[in-house]
């Protein structure tokens, strides 16, 4: 292997590789340069519109928060993780910062999607949730009872217990059974026990201030912040990136480099060793969003919120197609089930990253709002996600998305 492919692997990991590839991706869409798309941008406004009702609706003051993990951590509008949280004797500001970094990131690794066949019932609220909310509450309760500690403090995500996390563990915590299916499940438990291990493995990156766990990585990221505490937000991507690319199981390579949430497209030409790679990052995207909060609460100032780019899942990519700016040339291939990495899905998905970019200003000037007081992740939450969902359940049963993509629960 070469430095420099090891370089342009690197080149790859970082928002601005993603936000560059994903607007020539549209271009070529545009142009009708994609096999399986067709691209209308004169159905923008009127989504723009769309979206803007739905934040309207949910946000009357229009202040809307980070698109995030904490949004799921709510039940009927009721917080369950902040009070708690406050009520608690953290040591310093930073061991509650690594306790919700443990927190979010096992809940955002567990959280890719559930199928429509699952359900959990929390008995605290007595409520019963689905979907991202489902996961969300499923993972705070097994952070609560301390299912990945081995110490006396149950609020802590230690490295050795993600080790031993058997599938059948997660099965407990997530209430799974043959009448009650989580898809992907033993691929979820894979994933905590290969982060188990990088944590093991990364002590630069996890253990700098206490034992290995997930949670380190608050004081790698407070590292790279400046004098003044200021951290970039792509800053925390690029370090999301370098930490949790072993983790990503069969995933694409380039000069020894684990390239994660990167994908094979042939419309998009490269003279190097990155011809043809996509990057999307999308999972880590959101991780990266759901940390802004805890350094902020940390005292640390995270800056270029928007230098992060939107979401490629299937929320986000299911309100341009249930509105009309992606159709497909085929509609047969609406029927069809579609793996991650086949180009009909990575173009999909490319798009709807450059196109959130597109329809996020129209937004805001639906609603008259600056960018500076409603942030990419503020439109995300308010918002594009929440818009998809509102305009598949219109459309169909269930509310599924409008393409059947063949998940192993590690990328949406």
């Amino acid at each position: 292997m070469s430095s420099s492919e090891t370089q342009q692997a690197h080149g790859l990991l970082n928002a601005r590789a993603v936000r560059e590839r994903a607007h020539e991706m549209l271009e070529i869409g545009v142009a009708g340069g994609l096999g399986h798309w067709r691209v209308d941008l004169d159905r923008l406004p009127e989504t723009a519109k769309y979206v803007a009702a739905v934040i309207r609706d949910q946000y009357p003051t229009l202040a809307v928060p980070f698109h995030a993990r904490w949004r799921h951590f709510a039940v009927d509008g009721v917080d369950l993780w902040s009070p708690a949280a406050g009520d608690r004797d953290w040591l310093d500001p930073a061991s509650r910062a690594r306790a919700e970094f443990d927190l979010a990131i096992v809940s955002v690794l567990l959280d890719a999607g559930s199928g429509p066949g699952w359900a959990y019932k929390d008995k605290q609220t007595g409520r019963t949730l689905t979907r991202s909310e489902g996961l969300a509450i499923a993972s705070l309760r097994m952070f609560e009872a301390g299912a990945f500690s081995v110490t006396e403090d149950p609020w802590r995500v230690d490295a050795v217990a993600l080790t031993f996390l058997t599938a059948d563990t997660l099965a407990k915590g997530f209430q799974v059974s043959d009448k009650n299916p989580l898809v992907g499940l033993g691929g979820r438990a894979a994933l905590l026990r290969r982060l188990g291990q990088a944590c093991l493995a990364e002590p630069d990156l996890f253990a700098l201030e206490d034992e290995p766990r997930p949670g380190g990585l608050f004081d790698a990221m407070v590292d790279r912040a400046d004098d003044q505490d200021r951290l970039p937000a792509p800053v925390i991507l690029e370090v999301l990136l370098e930490a949790l690319g072993p983790v990503w199981r069969d995933r694409l390579t380039l000069g020894g480099v684990d390239l994660g949430d990167c994908w094979k497209h042939p419309a998009m030409k490269r003279g190097d060793a990155t011809d043809g790679l996509v990057p999307i990052h999308k999972l880590s995207q959101w991780l990266s969003y759901s940390l802004v909060e805890p350094l902020q609460t940390a005292g640390v100032e995270v800056v270029d919120l928007d230098g992060l780019t939107g979401l490629a899942e299937y929320r986000n990519g299911g309100l341009f197609m249930d509105l009309g700016v992606l159709t497909l040339k085929d509609p047969a291939d609406a029927e069809k089930p579609w793996p991650v990495s086949d180009p009909l899905v990575v173009g999909w998905r490319a798009m709807t990253v450059a196109l959130l970019d597109r329809i996020a200003p129209l937004v805001r000037a639906e609603l008259g709002v600056a960018a500076a007081d409603m942030p990419l992740a503020s439109v995300l939450e308010g918002g594009t996600w929440a818009a998809g969902r509102r305009a598949a359940a219109e459309r169909r049963p269930g509310g599924g998305p409008p393409l059947t993509i063949l998940s192993d629960g590690t990328v949406f």
